[in-house]
């Protein structure tokens, strides 16, 4: 008879990866991780990718296997929550005492006409190979952090490319005037195009603006919003109107106590009652916490609830320079921000540091 604790973890991105490393020192307990990939690439460096830098990739299953972490390559279908089992779009079935669901997000394209049809997404690895071949003008869409890390360094690593970004807002209008005027500096010096505008809809020929303007580009990259996978709604678990799990504030499923949500996936609740941000700066941390409370409960004792501290927030522009915005406690902006290179170099050592703590 198997006594083993049964560990399964939905998901191999930062929340998914983080917690099964803390898991996995569970005495008497079995760790698997799931996910419908078999490869990990660092998904705050994929704008490098997409402008043609190598940068690191991980086998799972090796990489999992040599921490002593089973994995199974598949798609997750459903999660039976009375038969604490997940289901794969195989018809495989894996059983679990206790489950993390860290499934993550991709991005959203259904907010404007004709977006799903004739635009790309640059949220997640897989996206990128749906790219064609970047020629000619290429207009980037949102002007949050994903665009404008993906336009800057567009703009310097392929000078044969004309970039356009388009946004409804200044890039960059939630972090202070100082960073905001710098990454408009910035732009500028790269020859980056910045349209305050929204868009009515998406073309084979470009953008449609609401203003009645037209953008031609050969390409058009989306950036704005996320989406998360079914799964959870599917599975009749309790989520909000954009298909997150809801949680207690040590990241449980309240009616299923044995089913821990973590990462984009789940609405986790931080400082003075606000959500936490869809970002690797919150999952990661968060994934940490819940594999260790996993581990803290199988040892019979009761773990603290999840309280996130930020600290800082950083956005590159390019390979030598970016925008390094301190942040208060709750997630609000301090006045202190860093630019230039001296930004440059602590965003790279940060994703750095990401990177090897995600690395299984």
């Amino acid at each position: 008879m198997n006594t083993q604790h049964r560990i399964v973890v939905l998901g191999a991105g930062y929340a998914g990866l983080a917690a099964a490393q803390r898991a996995v020192k569970a005495k008497g307990a079995r760790v698997t991780v799931i996910d419908a990939h078999t490869e990990f690439v660092d998904r705050v460096r994929l704008h490098q990718v997409l402008a043609g830098q190598d940068v690191a990739r991980w086998d799972l299953r090796k990489s999992l296997q040599d921490k002593g972490i089973d994995f199974i390559n598949g798609w997750a279908a459903r999660v039976d929550a009375e038969a604490r089992q997940v289901e794969l779009a195989d018809g495989a079935t894996v059983g679990y005492d206790t489950l993390i669901y860290a499934l993550g997000s991709r991005g959203n394209r259904s907010g404007v006409p004709g977006a799903g049809e004739h635009a790309h997404s640059v949220a997640v690895a897989e996206d990128l190979r749906a790219i064609p071949e970047l020629a000619g003008r290429v207009a980037v869409v949102g002007a949050g952090a994903t665009g404008i890390e993906v336009a800057a360094e567009l703009a310097e690593s392929r000078p044969d490319l004309e970039v356009v970004l388009v946004s409804s807002d200044e890039p960059g209008v939630w972090l202070t005037p100082k960073a905001t005027r710098h990454i408009r500096a910035t732009m500028d010096r790269l020859g980056v195009e910045v349209r305050v505008a929204k868009v009515a809809e998406v073309t084979a020929a470009g953008l449609e603006l609401v203003d009645g303007a037209r953008i031609a580009a050969e390409t058009v990259l989306w950036t704005t919003g996320f989406a998360v996978p079914a799964v959870a709604a599917d599975s009749g678990l309790p989520v909000d109107p954009r298909g997150r799990i809801l949680v207690d504030e040590q990241l449980r499923v309240p009616a299923h106590p044995e089913i821990y949500a973590v990462g984009d996936a789940a609405v986790m609740v931080g400082v003075n009652g606000r959500e936490a941000r869809m970002s690797c700066q919150a999952a990661q941390p968060a994934g940490k916490y819940v594999g260790a409370a996993v581990v803290a409960r199988l040892r019979g004792k009761t773990p603290r609830p999840h309280r996130p501290r930020f600290v800082l927030t950083c956005v590159s522009l390019g390979r030598r320079d970016g925008i390094i915005q301190f942040m208060h406690a709750d997630d609000s902006n301090a006045r202190t921000v860093l630019t230039g290179r001296t930004a440059a170099g602590i965003k790279e050592f940060i994703v750095r540091a990401v990177g090897s703590a995600a690395k299984p």
